[in-house]
C-alpha cells in the first residue's frame, strides 16, 4: 500500500463530504441563482427583476419542491468534482515540493498547481455540470431526469460550456490560493502543540470558524474577478425553452461564450455582465465557507480513519503473503 498516496486521500474525502453537505443546504438558493443569471433581457422585457421574483414564482405556483430539481445530479457532481480537485490539487502540491525541494509553494505555483487540479475536475464532470444546470434552468415542475437530459441532445452538447469551464478554472485557483496563503499565515501565529512529525501526524487544521471566515474572504476575491465568465457559463448551459413559461420570442440559449458575451452586451449593456453577482457572491460564499469550514472540522477524523484503514490493509495483506 506504499503507493497510495494518503494525504491527498483524506484532503480529497474531507472536500468531498465538505461539498455534498454544502451543496444540499444551499441547494434551493443556488437553483434561484442560476435560473435568474440564466434569463436574458428581451424586447425591453425581463421576467426576473431580482432574485426574490425566483423564489416567489416557486411559492405562487405551488412549486417550493421544485426549488430541490436536479439535486441528485448537483451531489453527484459536487461530490465527484470536489474529490477530483482535492486530490489533484494536495498531489500536485506534494509533487512539486518533491521535485523543486522547496519547503512550501509560492503563490506563482500555487496558482498552476490549482488551475491543473481545476483543468482535470471540468474534463471528468462536465456532463453533470451540464446537466445539473439544465435541470434547474427547466421550467419548475418540468426537469428531467439526469439520463434522460443528458441524452436529448448529441453527446458534445453534454459538453457545453467545456471552454469557459477550463477557464473558470481560474476561480477555485485564485480561492484556493487565497485560502492557503491565509491559512499558513493564521497558522504560523499559533503555537503549535502536536507532536513531532512520525509520518503518521495529522495535518495542522483551522478552527471552524476561521477557515469559515477565510473560506468566505478567498471565494469573494475569485468570485469578483471571474464573475462575467461564470455568467456566460450558466447561459450556456441553461434549458433551451419549450413550455408555456417561455412562449415565442423568447431566444435560444447561446452556445459560445462569444455568443453569451454578444447576447448580454446588446440586451443589457455593460451592467448586465454582472447581474446576480450578489446572488452568485452570496452563494459561492456561503457554500464555499462551509465546505472548507466542514474540511476543516472533520479532516482530523478522516485522517485516523485512512490511517486505520491502511493498518487494516496492512495486517491483511500480511495475513495473504504469510498463507
Amino acid at each position: 500500500m506504499s503507493g497510495v498516496d494518503w494525504e491527498s486521500l483524506t484532503e480529497a474525502t474531507s472536500g468531498a463530504v465538505g461539498a455534498l453537505v454544502s451543496t444540499t443546504v444551499l441547494y434551493p438558493l443556488d437553483t434561484c441563482k442560476t435560473k435568474y443569471q440564466a434569463e436574458v433581457q428581451t424586447h425591453g422585457q425581463i421576467k426576473y427583476r431580482n432574485l426574490s421574483d425566483v423564489l416567489w414564482e416557486a411559492i405562487s405556483n405551488k412549486q417550493i419542491v421544485s426549488l430541490y430539481q436536479g439535486l441528485g445530479t448537483k451531489n453527484l457532481q459536487s461530490f465527484i468534482s470536489q474529490f477530483v480537485y482535492f486530490y489533484g490539487y494536495s498531489y500536485f502540491k506534494r509533487l512539486y515540493l518533491e521535485k523543486s525541494g522547496a519547503k512550501s509553494v509560492g503563490t506563482k505555483a500555487n496558482l498552476v498547481v490549482a488551475a491543473a487540479a481545476g483543468a482535470c475536475t471540468a474534463i471528468i464532470t462536465q456532463p453533470l455540470d451540464t446537466a445539473s444546470s439544465r435541470m434547474q434552468t427547466s421550467a419548475f415542475g418540468k426537469s428531467k431526469g439526469l439520463w434522460e437530459t443528458l441524452t436529448e441532445g448529441s453527446w458534445t452538447q453534454a459538453f457545453d460550456g467545456l471552454g469557459i469551464s477550463l477557464l473558470l478554472t481560474s476561480n477555485p485557483a485564485i480561492q484556493y490560493t487565497v485560502f492557503d496563503q491565509l491559512k499558513q499565515k493564521l497558522l504560523l501565529r499559533r503555537s503549535m502543540n502536536d507532536l513531532p512529525s512520525t509520518g503518521n501526524s495529522s495535518p495542522a487544521a483551522l478552527s471552524a470558524f476561521s477557515a469559515f471566515i477565510l473560506g468566505a474572504i478567498s471565494k469573494s476575491v475569485a468570485t469578483l474577478l471571474t464573475y462575467p465568465a461564470i455568467r456566460c457559463k450558466v447561459m450556456i448551459q441553461a434549458a433551451d425553452p419549450e413550455d408555456g413559461d417561455n412562449k415565442a420570442g423568447q431566444p435560444k440559449s447561446p452556445k459560445t461564450m462569444t455568443d453569451a458575451l454578444f447576447a448580454i452586451w446588446n440586451k443589457e449593456g455593460i451592467a448586465g455582465f454582472f447581474k446576480g453577482l450578489e446572488a452568485q457572491i452570496l452563494k459561492t460564499v456561503l457554500s464555499s465557507a462551509l465546505l472548507l469550514m466542514i474540511k476543516e472540522k472533520i479532516s482530523r477524523f478522516t485522517w485516523i480513519s485512512m490511517l486505520a484503514l491502511r493498518q487494516h490493509l496492512l495486517v491483511s495483506q500480511k495475513r495473504i503473503k504469510s498463507v
